[in-house]
């Protein structure tokens, strides 16, 4: 049995975050199901660090995030984490107030220009403006698009810097509790154990606890798709930024030379390797080309992801207060990566004691008692 002082079910950016962090106080294992970190979810993230989703708590968390990505500690990767996108919330008419109601929660948190129909098409004249296009914009130009393989590599490099271990191919197959100290068994039959054990397993988490016996907090597991395709011919798109609808109905940016676009879809879904569905494909094309003047003849790649959030789409951290040792690190939902710097904060003061890090969100908002 290979003993460490704090075991991590989960190789996703939250698991590994958390453990690159844990680190520098104990001895960590990460346990990853896959051959791959970030293989669900944190991989195939849109990753644009912006602040028109979630609430105060979402975009307080991202807000104190945005440093990590801009100066990331020495030596913690050999590619910047992201580059400057801007991001763009356009509406039609009947939205104004929707649009005006946005921009008052988002603007404590980053600089916004109102602009008109002449101001979207500078930036994005894809974008259909006037009679049943848009005709107001709001324009964020701190937007970050984040590198999610540079972000989850950092980590890894960083845990194993500090002697952690990460431990791929180790789907996990029963957890008990021995004594003081957790004991789990892969289904390779690899065993490992450790007085804390963190469940941040994702679209899983619900499942990690059922094997222990300890009661799930609720976690939805929802679909989302992206495809991408062709911009227009001799464009140059390197300029173009992250649109998106005021309501959830579309966003796309450029992507490789290429645009991605997602009709934001939220289908409900059982923890698994998400495949892309046929209709929200086709929905993913007709709402490019409901809201922009592009035609999307070819589609040269599709993808899935699960989106996980708790009941009240607020991220989870925090101990069971039922079974001793055990941490919740769930619900990242759609916001996980651009959050995962002052969440993996949050987690070393809540195991390590380190001083709380955030001053605008308590350890009570985010901890699993509020399920209970």
């Amino acid at each position: 049995m290979s003993a460490a002082d704090i075991l991590i079910i989960g190789g996703g950016i939250a698991g590994l975050s958390a453990a690159s962090a844990l680190a520098a106080h104990a001895k960590v294992t990460v346990l990853e199901a896959e051959q791959a970190v970030g293989y669900h979810s944190s991989g195939r993230s849109a990753t644009m660090l912006h602040y028109a989703l979630g609430d105060p708590q979402v975009r307080s968390l991202t807000l104190a995030s945005r440093a990590f990505f801009e100066h990331p500690p020495n030596g913690f990767a050999d590619v910047p984490l992201g580059h400057r996108m801007p991001v763009l919330i356009h509406a039609r008419e009947d939205e104004l107030q929707e649009l005006d109601t946005l921009a008052s929660a988002i603007a404590p948190y980053a600089e916004l220009e109102r602009v008109g129909e002449a101001g979207i098409l500078e930036l994005c004249p894809a974008i259909l403006t006037g009679g049943a296009g848009s005709v107001a914009g709001l324009i964020d130009r701190g937007g970050i698009r984040l590198d999610p393989h540079s972000l989850l590599q950092g980590h890894v490099r960083a845990l194993r810097s500090k002697g952690g271990e990460l431990i791929t191919n180790a789907r996990v197959k029963s957890v008990v509790r021995n004594g003081q100290e957790w004991q789990v068994r892969t289904e390779n039959r690899q065993t490992f154990s450790a007085p804390i054990l963190v469940n941040a397993a994702g679209a899983w988490a619900d499942a990690v606890a059922a094997l222990t016996g300890i009661a799930p907090i609720g976690l939805t597991p929802l679909r989302r798709t992206i495809i991408t395709f062709d911009g227009p011919p001799e464009t140059d798109l390197s300029r173009w930024p992250f649109a998106k609808t005021v309501g959830d109905e579309l966003y796309f940016a450029p992507e490789s030379g290429r645009l991605f676009a997602s009709p934001m879809d939220e289908v409900p879904s059982e923890p698994c390797d998400a495949q892309p569905d046929e209709y929200e494909v086709a929905l993913a094309a007709h709402r490019v080309e409901q809201w922009t003047s592009l035609k999307v003849e070819r589609i040269h790649s599709r993808w899935s992801g699960l989106r996980t959030f708790a009941p009240d789409r607020h991220l989870v951290a925090g101990f069971d207060d039922g079974v001793e040792g055990f941490f919740w690190l769930a619900g990242q939902g759609g916001f996980g990566l651009q959050t995962s710097p002052i969440m993996a904060a949050i987690v070393e003061s809540l195991i390590a004691g380190t001083p709380w890090p955030i001053e605008a969100v308590k350890s009570e908002a985010l901890g699993p008692a509020r399920f209970r």
